[in-house]
């Protein structure tokens, strides 16, 4: 059975894409939030970022040729904007650091 015929990749796919798509969404609120909605948001995002590095993850160690496909198309993805997923990650956490701690500034 190939990586992506089973069910549970599917599933797993699917709500991460759409959490994801959900989180981008309220993001365009973020202003608008008060600090205890900010630190929600970013927590909600770390955990957001962890589910998909894990997701990656189980691309890059499967024998499956679609799975490693995938994984060579988003290196090339990435790639035309001179980043690496290493450095996707890196930068999303820096950001993320970075909203903690102007929150942490905030009265």
């Amino acid at each position: 059975m190939g990586f992506f015929d089973s069910e549970i990749v599917q599933q797993e796919a699917k709500e991460l894409f759409e959490d994801y798509q959900a989180l981008i969404k309220l993001g365009n609120s973020y202003g608008k939030f008060d600090r205890e909605g900010k630190k929600l948001f970013i927590e909600q995002m770390e955990a957001m970022m962890d589910r998909y590095r894990i997701f990656m993850k189980r691309f890059e160690l499967s024998e499956d040729f679609m799975a490693q496909m995938t994984v060579e198309q988003l290196k090339t993805q990435l790639g035309q904007f001179g980043i690496t997923p290493q450095q996707m990650f890196d930068q999303m956490n820096f950001t993320l650091e970075r909203m903690k701690a102007e929150l942490e500034k905030q009265p």
